[in-house]
């Protein structure tokens, strides 16, 4: 496979994405987002109670003969996704009830390792005319890693907490359908019949790749993955049979400015990200100094500092601030940054994570 040549950044392919994956290098993504067609099945046109037409889902790519042609699809293109998505790499499936539990147990099958389902919570759902069942308000996405084994993957916790006001976000996210100038027409018609909002893909991008990382959408459609990973500063490669969409998703994209912010801009400062710094480099930098005493947040306990940075309990017993911060709470493992206290120039007690962003912070100057 090593014959096989990445496509320039930032293109959107027109064809099949299943051969078209097929001619990708493997591991060459860091991020997959997919909507697949959802198999809707409607078999007669849908009307509202005053007999209108309702405006469905009923092009001819959503049409599979029965179950089993589109699980034999569905397996083909996430098979592929596999191979092309990098080990430290995650994909986003979403789709409707008509088609996501399906795909999940395919992608089960095939190896992937869920991490999440994240609910879509439409805002302003299409009523349900005929009163006949639930109002449909929500789609799933299925957040998945390539495998159980995978140690490592991209989620930018912090970032997505900040967005949520500074609370943890939950897998329900509460974002209105396209509507007024969002939704892309041409002729006075929806130029897709399911285009996503771009509030939602700003979501996915933002809480699992990086500026820099290579997007991979095998069903672009109108181009919302490509449009947001250009404002946020990732590359895209997308792949869409029709031609029409492939129009309508290159000049909605080329409509975007291509200066991108400052990379500065685009990253959630992350304790994971930061330079790794030792206790024992703040002893020799005197941020804090051999001999001082630091103290549980109760102040039940206490150790002195040692000059090659451990510390030494009353009785004793010595071990850095991880290990006897552990040890005093009867745990196997402690963050000893966030355990250990230690007085400030006016008395105050200042946890030394504290003391550690100051000498980051310094270092970077």
């Amino acid at each position: 496979m090593s014959h096989l040549q990445l496509p320039p950044l930032d293109t959107i392919i027109q064809g099949d994405c299943i051969a078209g994956m097929a001619a990708l290098p493997e591991k060459c993504a860091d991020l997959i987002f997919a909507d697949p067609p959802y198999n809707l099945q409607l078999q007669q046109a849908l009307l509202r109670p005053n007999l209108t037409l309702v405006d469905a889902v009923d092009d001819e790519w959503d049409k599979f003969d029965d179950l089993a042609s589109y699980d034999a699809f569905t397996r083909a293109w996430l098979t592929e996704c596999r191979r092309v998505l990098k080990d430290d790499g995650t994909i986003w499936v979403i789709g409707s009830y008509h088609n996501i539990f399906r795909v999940g147990a395919i992608m089960m099958e095939l190896g992937y390792w869920i991490l999440n389902d994240v609910i879509f919570q439409k805002l302003n759902p299409m009523p349900n005319f005929r009163g006949t069942r639930f109002t449909n308000a929500t789609e799933t996405m299925i957040w998945a890693k390539k495998s159980q084994a995978q140690k490592r993957y991209t989620f930018n916790y912090h970032a997505m907490k900040a967005m949520n006001d500074d609370k943890q976000m939950t897998n329900v996210w509460q974002i209105p359908l396209c509507t007024g100038a969002e939704r892309i027409k041409v002729d006075g018609k929806k130029a897709h019949s399911t285009q996503k909002p771009e509030a939602l893909l700003y979501r996915v991008l933002l809480a699992s790749s990086n500026p820099g990382d290579l997007v991979l959408d095998p069903f672009f459609g109108s181009g919302t993955t490509g449009a947001v990973a250009k404002k946020l500063g990732r590359h895209y490669l997308g792949f869409e049979r029709d031609a029409a969409y492939v129009e309508v998703a290159r000049a909605r994209i080329a409509a975007i400015p291509d200066a991108a912010p400052d990379e500065s801009l685009l990253r959630t400062p992350s304790k994971r990200t930061a330079p790794r710094v030792a206790f024992g480099a703040l002893v020799a930098a005197d941020y804090i100094v051999i001999g001082a005493t630091l103290h549980s947040p109760d102040g039940a306990h206490s150790a002195v500092v040692q000059a090659d940075g451990a510390l030494v309990l009353p009785d004793g017993r010595r071990g850095s601030i991880h290990k006897l911060a552990a040890l005093l709470l009867g745990q196997a493992n402690h963050n000893g940054w966030e355990y250990w206290q230690v007085a400030g120039a006016d008395g105050a007690m200042v946890v030394i994570d504290a003391i550690r962003e100051r000498y980051r912070r310094d270092a970077a100057r």
